[in-house]
């Protein structure tokens, strides 16, 4: 894949994907406005989080981590993929139906591990209630992550990408419905989960058999292709869903404490729409090109696609560090006080956002790290790794919490965040320049970082000038829109001075660039 089509995958992986996060935003939004922060939406977070945690082991990260680098192998060579990814189908399909079978019958017990301050309380029996009824979703969804996998290594990233947008359609809808209705929205939004997650599965398992990937239900088989993509996922399980681990220790540090589940969802739904954008945009489209690189023998090549993903997730995550730590109160009041949501809760969950925040870099240049022992088919190094940051998190999270309350889990998780990172720069040197960053992107991060520090300032200096702006109910909203264009105004105008960032380059990249066909991906 070619530079300028590897940036139009970035773009078209990012485009969904904000897409997504835009809605996901007016879901937490609707969330926080018709249940707000409180025993139901406690519950629910509980019980929706156990789903998205399995899903990243069996979907997004073992999966995808050990299915993509050999399924684009076989692609390549012509050595039958589509019976390979038939057998992965079906090992897959057999491995998740049982473990929802499993979690329906002890859902008790799943809450119990997961969030054990509710017990004594209504919670704990709205959690397993709920999460009776979600935990399906994990089925849909892992075969989904499938064909994904299927799309993005033959270059086909839009169905893909804009599969997750369903789910905060759906909800969004089921919201309004349940409260022009008159019924519990919270009923509403629960039972139309797992009909999002179907709707999901189709769109991409269409999409992959319009590509020529056409797969069937059937018996799973026990064959060597199998076994080995069962020893590559099980370490990558863990190694890709270490964020989720450490948010469901931070649930279980905060369980205790009245509302301080809900208000950690908030505010990691907040820093998840730049991780989601970039990091998720940049995790799905390197690891294909990596791989590719890698086999053909091109070093210079797999180094310049490493470097360019790194210098793309700063210029996009830098100046959203800098405006969750420069006015998070301002940002969190107007998305989300209104309704059953008010003062006191913004104030908790604009603190969370400003520590989330500073870990989001940390978070971002894990997906950009990962793909390079993974593209190997090295899922053991980041396995090590994410041991590691567990470790730190929950020693810290339980740690601090003594003396710092319920935000100990943010610190734990922006300090473990830091700590992965550090592990996977040090344990890819081995790897030699192919694993190292060139000197455009030191050179290029240094000025994103002085252009953000800049645009933060100016955010907060704004604010302490014309902060009642943001608190008038007819105009919070113009105020948030006309801040936020005059910090990319601001940002994107001092990087191009002093030459963080250049317009021409992605202007060129946009027109340009192409969506890269089956053909476009079989080299340069």
């Amino acid at each position: 894949m070619k530079p300028i089509k590897l940036l139009s995958g970035f773009l078209t992986v990012g485009f969904w994907t904000l897409a997504s996060r835009i809605l996901g935003f007016l879901r937490e939004i609707l969330i926080t406005a018709y249940i707000g922060p409180g025993p139901l939406m406690d519950a629910f977070v509980a019980a929706f989080r156990l789903p998205n945690m399995f899903r990243r082991f069996f979907a997004e990260g073992a999966f995808n981590a050990a299915f993509v680098p050999m399924f684009a192998k076989r692609l390549e060579s012509g050595d039958d993929p589509q019976g390979f990814a038939q057998e992965a189908f079906n090992l897959l399909a057999i491995t998740v139906l049982l473990l929802v079978g499993l979690g329906m019958v002890f859902m008790p017990a799943l809450v119990w591990a997961t969030a054990g301050g509710f017990i004594g309380d209504a919670r704990f029996d709205l959690a397993v209630g709920y999460g009776q009824i979600v935990f399906p979703y994990i089925l849909f969804m892992s075969l989904a992550a499938l064909f994904s996998g299927v799309l993005n290594a033959t270059g086909r990233f839009a169905a893909a990408a804009a599969a997750p947008v369903l789910l905060n359609i759906f909800a969004c809808a089921a919201m309004v419905a349940g409260a022009v209705l008159g019924g519990e929205v919270i009923s509403w939004l629960v039972w139309t989960i797992p009909v999002a997650g179907v709707a999901q599965l189709a769109l991409v398992w269409i999409a992959a058999g319009r590509a020529g990937i056409r797969l069937r239900p059937g018996l799973p088989r026990w064959t060597p292709q199998m076994k080995n993509l069962v020893r590559v996922a099980l370490p990558a399980a863990l190694a890709m869903g270490v964020t989720q681990i450490n948010l469901v220790v931070g649930q279980q540090v905060a369980s205790d404490i009245e509302n301080a589940v809900s208000w950690l969802f908030v505010a990691d739904r907040l820093y998840q729409l730049p991780l989601g954008v970039v990091g998720i945009a940049i995790g799905i489209v390197l690891l294909p090109d990596l791989s590719r690189r890698l086999r053909a023998g091109d070093d210079a090549g797999a180094r310049d696609a490493f470097s360019r993903a790194g210098e793309f997730s700063l210029l996009l995550t830098l100046p959203s560090t800098a405006a969750f730590l420069a006015v998070p109160v301002v940002l969190v009041s107007v998305l989300y006080e209104r309704g059953a949501t008010g003062a006191e809760d913004v104030a908790a969950i604009a603190l969370a956002v400003a520590i989330y925040g500073a870990g989001l870099p940390a978070f971002v240049l894990q997906k950009v790290l990962q793909p390079l022992f993974f593209a190997r088919e090295d899922t053991r190094s980041p396995f090590r790794y994410a041991l590691v940051a567990m470790v730190i998190n929950a020693v810290l999270a339980f740690g601090l919490k003594p003396y710092v309350g319920w935000i100990a889990p943010a610190i734990a998780a922006t300090v473990a965040g830091w700590a992965m990172v550090a592990c996977l720069w040090l344990g890819a040197r081995r790897m030699g320049e192919v694993a190292r960053f060139d000197q455009r992107f030191y050179d290029r991060s240094l000025r994103i970082l002085i252009a953000s520090a800049i645009m933060g300032a100016m955010l907060f200096g704004v604010v302490q000038q014309f902060g009642w702006l943001f608190y008038l109910p007819s105009w919070r909203y113009l105020a948030l829109l006309g801040l936020i264009v005059l910090g990319a105004v601001v940002y994107f105008g001092v990087g191009q001075i002093i030459g963080a960032v250049r317009l021409g380059d992605l202007r060129r990249s946009v027109r340009r660039g192409a969506p890269p066909t089956r053909q476009d991906n079989r080299g340069d």
